[in-house]
């Protein structure tokens, strides 16, 4: 049993622990300075003497460049034991290191129970990583049962701190209802502040929101923004609905060579929507020249994909098409996928 601390002895250790930081705060500031240029060396030899004197924020960064290989031959279980003694002193970045290794099994046989109980240490002391991955472990059930409710608070901490992943999720999580009342204006609020630092996804959600008028006033014009932003990023989906602002004249002029190019960056990606209206394109000659070829190709692969409109679609295009036509394409489209999409229609004759 071990015999309860004193107000007095606490205080005592306490005010040591604070003198002790104080000491090696010139030290500590001057590692933190070799490790940023990439001086591991020195850096390493600053911080031993500081981890030995038990300084939480030296263990935590030597378990660090142990976790990373920096200066040292990389070894999860050594990085371990450095985030572990510092963890133990209530150091949250060591916390949350800690949290990581027992939920990737890094050093350690993998345990999201334990990995939850480390993320919940930093997170109460507001550390935003934590505070994320703690959301992330309730919405999935990982180490916890899984609770959306709890999940959107600790989102919302780490979301209140500018965690552009917390704040997308928190998005998600008003947009579908999760763990709270459904509120579309909510959503479209942390989406805007994930989206304006640049996370693709939310910025295909805002334009979204926009599109549809969810939570916002419609508005076509800020939808193809938004949906512009996603694209340039590689998000099919976003790719997809500019093509259709394009070829609809929705927000922008109406312009079909533009929603073709959409369609196409979309299509590549294997996305069955764009894949059916670049087909469509093709078939009606929109922006581009009519070509059945093309348009069974991109018909064909859309099927292939999930889309059932684009099978009756591919058979209507194979009505002007003879048999050996067909056939050729068919093996086509079958390179095409084995290909993930490289090149692509552009071998069609």
């Amino acid at each position: 049993i071990v015999a309860p601390v004193s107000p007095m002895t606490r205080l005592i250790l306490t005010t040591l622990l604070l003198l002790a930081s104080a000491a090696w705060a010139g030290p500590f500031e001057d590692a933190i300075a070799a490790s940023n240029r990439k001086d591991y060396a020195t850096a390493l030899r600053l911080f031993r003497p500081m981890t030995e004197q038990g300084y939480s924020d030296a263990q935590s960064n030597l378990g660090l460049m142990y976790e990373e290989g920096k200066g040292v031959v990389q070894d999860y279980v050594e990085a371990l034991k450095w985030y572990r003694l510092a963890a133990t002193q209530g150091q949250a970045q060591a916390q949350y290191n800690l949290g990581l290794m027992y939920g990737q099994g890094k050093g350690v046989m993998q345990s999201y129970a334990e990995a939850v109980e480390w993320y919940r240490l930093a997170a109460s002391q507001r550390q935003p990583m934590a505070q994320y991955n703690l959301g992330l472990m309730y919405e999935k059930g990982k180490g916890v049962r899984q609770d959306y409710a709890e999940a959107a608070k600790w989102y919302k901490f780490a979301a209140m701190q500018g965690h552009v992943p917390a704040q997308y999720n928190l998005g998600l999580i008003y947009d579908h209802g999760k763990g709270v009342a459904q509120d579309f204006a909510a959503a479209a609020k942390w989406y805007r502040l994930a989206a304006v630092e640049g996370q693709a996804s939310a910025q295909y959600n805002l334009g979204l929101m926009y599109d549809e008028g969810k939570g916002v006033a419609q508005d076509f014009s800020e939808a193809v923004k938004w949906y512009r932003l996603a694209a340039a990023q590689g998000i099919a989906p976003a790719q997809s609905n500019l093509g259709l602002m394009f070829g609809r004249g929705k927000g922008v002029e109406l312009d079909y060579g533009e929603a073709a190019k959409w369609y196409r960056r979309a299509a590549m990606q294997g996305h069955a929507p764009a894949q059916y209206n670049l087909g469509s394109i093709y078939g009606k000659g929109e922006g581009v020249q009519v070509d059945v070829f093309r348009a069974y190709l991109w018909f064909n692969l859309a099927a292939a994909n999930g889309d059932t409109g684009a099978v009756k679609a591919r058979d209507d295009a194979a009505s002007n098409m003879t048999r050996q036509q067909i056939v050729q394409v068919q093996k086509l489209a079958r390179e095409c996928l084995e290909r993930g999409y490289k090149g692509c229609d552009r071998f069609l004759r």
